[in-house]
């Protein structure tokens, strides 16, 4: 039963490692191609924050829902495969408009289908592995990271020397579909016998846990610690063509390397906190990102601003399967749903710190950074009041860290 069980677990992780990294693959490209759109356009960097934060927005209009039907669904797997359908369908359809606002919105379409994947996903494996969730998570982070971080702004960067933004969209749809045909089979073996039934009543229940002084606190902490990443990542390609002279390639190539280093330590860092705890490492990767930020924000050449973007955006980059666990075991239950809410608020929400960046970006783009370390400030303050401590769950006997404030009894 055990070695079943393990067998189960690889599969699991394998299938969806892919899944992952295909569909965040087409959505990484947005990191290059942003700048692109906005060039031809003759945009700036306002409306290249604009474009990513409409896309957060999108995302988060699709977390949620998502998450309260794969907590009630008997076929996961099915759920996933519509993704990558959803993702191609968007992104091609945004090639064959014409309009910045035609194209964001459509954009913004295709990026609702990845993240329909995310909390089913997510909310599979949680469920699956409960002892061992911010590892699973981590591994799950790395294919999307690969995708969104890696092969994205790689193969994006490579294109647009050769093709307009249009052309190199279309061809980077191509792996998705392929996808979306392989994965028909394996949709057919993910399935759950005894679905969640998430009633109304249980959305009020997680509504007013998250209400909560401690769930508030939590929140805002997501919040900010995302929208410090999300600054970084919408004006580095940028700043990196338009302040330093580089090529698309050459852009992507500084940005992918500085995201796989992150994603390298996704799984390590999230197995050291399911047995150390998740606290230490969340301050420690706040505040080390705060001064790496503020040194590439207060630095006019490109070797030290690479030093100084490199650590704070792999280390923000590497805590955020610890993150996610943490607020999984806050709620306890409903993972699915609690998953989209998180995501809702990280990609949603934090993502307004891909707009704000753009703003201060058109006085000087370097300014973001430093942007991007106050918001990485504070929500490691934040994060020194939160108390994380070890409970066991009766009905799996799963050990998991339960957020709460210094205060509860």
């Amino acid at each position: 039963m055990a070695a079943e069980s393990y067998k189960q677990h690889r599969f699991l992780l394998g299938a969806l490692f892919m899944g992952h990294m295909t569909n965040d693959w087409v959505a990484g490209t947005l990191w290059l191609l942003a700048p692109a759109i906005a060039a031809s356009m003759g945009l700036g960097p306002a409306e290249v924050g604009l474009i990513l934060t409409i896309n957060g927005i999108g995302a988060g209009l699709a977390y949620i829902p998502a998450g309260v039907i794969a907590d009630r669904s008997t076929r996961p797997g099915f759920l996933m495969l519509l993704s990558f359908w959803w993702v191609a369908i968007g992104y091609l359809s945004a090639t064959l408009v014409p309009g910045f606002w035609a194209v964001t919105l459509l954009l913004a379409c295709g990026v609702m289908g990845d993240a329909f994947w995310h909390p089913i996903a997510t909310g599979v494996l949680v469920k699956e592995m409960p002892q061992r969730r911010a590892q699973a998570l981590g591994i799950h982070a790395v294919g999307g990271s690969i995708g969104a971080e890696v092969l994205g702004p790689l193969s994006t960067g490579f294109l647009l020397g050769f093709f307009d933004w249009q052309t190199t969209l279309q061809i980077l749809v191509l792996p998705v579909v392929i996808m979306g045909v392989l994965f028909i089979p394996v949709a057919a073996r993910i399935s759950r016998d005894n679905p969640g039934q998430v009633t109304h009543i249980d959305l009020r229940t997680l509504a007013r846990q998250w209400l909560k002084p401690e769930g508030l606190a939590l929140m805002l902490m997501m919040i900010l610690y995302n929208m410090a990443l999300m600054a970084q990542l919408a004006m580095a390609p940028l700043y990196f063509q338009s302040e330093h002279g580089l090529s698309p390639f050459y852009a992507g190539l500084i940005f992918a390397a500085i995201l796989m280093i992150g994603s390298i330590f996704q799984p390590l860092f999230g197995k050291y906190t399911d047995s150390r705890g998740r606290k230490p490492l969340i301050l420690l990767a706040l505040f080390g990102a705060t001064f790496f930020a503020l040194f590439a924000g207060l630095s006019d050449s490109l070797y030290w601003a690479i030093l100084g973007l490199l650590p704070a955006v792999a280390i923000l980059t590497a805590v955020r399967p610890v993150i996610l666990a943490a607020a999984v075991e806050y709620t306890g239950k409903s993972e699915a749903t609690t998953l989209g809410i998180v995501f809702t608020v990280l990609d949603g929400v934090g993502m307004f710190g891909a707009l704000l960046a753009g703003l201060i970006g058109e006085f000087e783009l370097r300014y973001a950074f430093i942007m991007a370390a106050a918001m990485a400030l504070s929500a490691g303050l934040i994060c020194l009041f939160l108390n994380f401590r070890t409970t066991a769950l009766s009905d799996d006997q799963a050990v998991i860290s339960q957020v709460a404030s210094p205060a509860d009894p």
